[in-house]
């Protein structure tokens, strides 16, 4: 859970800032500021938790892991910042909310790819077959 729970809390803030802007309603903002501010105190952990699960004894270093543990670090520091910038989300400052929406979906995107890497590493490079 500690993994995963903030991936989703991070994409569902993506999917939920979409709707709020071709909706125009407010509310979905709310839902996308309050996961992506969740979801970054919960990201730091889990690199934390990841980079402690890569050093331990018995853990193969390759190449995927290293990539993995990397873009994860980049992934939950574009999160943090992301939830920092959501000070600018429902301000008036047009600036401001593109700031936060080109860190949120920078960082949603940089979560999903380092999700699809730990998937490789844990299941192989056919775990999307059937």
């Amino acid at each position: 859970m500690l993994v995963h729970f903030p991936i989703g809390l991070v994409l569902i803030a993506a999917v939920a800032e979409v709707v709020a802007m071709t909706t125009g309603l407010l509310n979905w903002r709310a839902v996308a500021v309050a996961n992506l501010r969740v979801g970054a105190v919960l990201a730091v952990g889990a690199a934390v938790a990841g980079w402690r699960l890569a050093s331990s004894p018995g853990m193969e270093a390759t190449s995927s892991l290293e990539w993995h543990r990397w873009l994860g670090t980049l992934a939950a520091v574009a999160v943090f910042g992301a939830a920092l910038a959501t000070a600018g989300a429902d301000g008036q400052s047009p600036f401001g909310r593109w700031v936060y929406r080109t860190t949120l979906f920078w960082a949603a995107a940089l979560v999903a790819l380092t999700g699809h890497l730990g998937g490789l590493l844990v299941w192989g490079a056919d775990f999307l077959r059937p």
